[in-house]
């Protein structure tokens, strides 16, 4: 997807997710747009996206 990062296994951009989320679509709303993205990797990917904000966020 030309360097963009994908849900892993899939095509779906990481971006198209968060999206969803802050456009006020629920976790339902994407897995059912997006069959081919598991809700466990979803979990995943916004579990690794929370922690590093957490790391980032944490002073030096």
């Amino acid at each position: 997807m030309h360097g963009v990062p994908v849900l892993r296994g899939t095509r779906v951009p990481i971006q198209t997710l968060i999206d969803y989320l802050e456009g006020g679509e629920t976790l339902e709303d994407f897995l059912a747009g997006f069959p081919t993205v598991s809700r466990g990797l979803a979990l995943q990917v916004l579990e690794e996206a929370t922690q590093q904000r957490r790391n980032s966020a944490a002073p030096v």
